[in-house]
């Protein structure tokens, strides 16, 4: 392994529903141990269904803007600055909270292997409304141990 850098800029990008994604660390540098990736999230996006990882940890830094976080039936409001950490087994979600600005955030996964799922959020139509359907979302978390939250 060596030490890598992921310039202003660079990386692999993409655009789902809206939002804009960035790979700062798809986990080759660190044996697959951690993976990063940017998110720029669209003014007042609802973000995904609720969901509950099953083999890895998701933590969340808020850069700019606010992100309301969801965990069953509790909220949180998280602004620029803030670290909300989302363990194994934990339901979880997140969403802009402000309709007319958007809100980055850094998403880290450990292990990496959840990367890919923001990868293949790219592929998936918008519906009319603009935003992803939740079951197809919900069909690629399939793939990657997490599953919807029944609370």
């Amino acid at each position: 392994m060596t030490v890598t850098l992921s310039a202003p800029g660079t990386g692999e990008s993409f655009v789902a529903a809206g939002c804009q994604f960035r790979v700062l660390s798809d986990g080759t540098a660190t044996n697959k141990r951690i993976g990063m990736v940017e998110c720029e999230l669209a003014p007042g996006w609802g973000g995904p269904p609720q969901h509950v990882h099953r083999e890895h940890d998701e933590t969340f830094f808020v850069v700019s803007g606010t992100v309301l976080f969801t965990s069953g039936a509790d909220t949180l409001l998280a602004p620029a600055g803030s670290l909300v950490t989302a363990p194994i087994g934990d339901p979880h979600t997140f969403a802009n909270a402000d309709s007319s600005a958007p809100a980055t955030l850094l998403c880290t996964v450990t292990p990496e292997r959840y990367i890919n799922y923001f990868r293949e959020l790219a592929d998936l139509p918008p519906g009319p409304d603009g935003r992803m359907d939740p079951a197809q979302i919900l069909a690629i978390m399939s793939r990657y141990a997490t599953e919807p939250y029944r609370g």
